[in-house]
């Protein structure tokens, strides 16, 4: 028969292993270089509600931001619903190359002409 401490002991391990399984981080930031031929991205009627809205449609992106200025996109987004290629496959079908993924070419041609090269 297990002595009562021992039995203690193994719950209070199992119980901690537990509560340190559940605060693992499933929240990431991503900062991907992309192309941005425009000033005003944030503003057009056209490519502003890209970023925001249909990017916070995809699955698991939590956040975006994007700085014009420095062509980047930071987007947060969380790790067990999707990945960072994951996050630049979406933007590349938005029309815009993200890191190392090319713009979708369809997307592209569907960009306003400002925001084309």
């Amino acid at each position: 028969m297990i002595p009562l401490k021992l039995k203690l002991l193994l719950f209070f391990l199992l119980c901690s292993a537990a509560a340190f399984s559940q605060k693992q981080k499933t929240t990431e930031t991503v900062v991907i270089k992309t192309a941005i031929y425009c000033d005003h991205c944030k503003a057009c009627e056209t490519c502003g509600p890209k970023f925001e809205k249909t990017l916070l449609k995809e699955k698991g992106i939590q956040m975006v931001t994007l700085d014009e200025k420095a062509m980047t996109i930071k987007v947060v987004y969380n790790t067990k619903k999707t990945s960072a290629d994951a996050v630049r496959k979406a933007i590349s079908r938005l029309g815009y190359d993200a890191d190392n993924i090319k713009a979708d070419p369809a997307a592209y041609e569907s960009l306003d002409s400002c925001c084309k090269l």
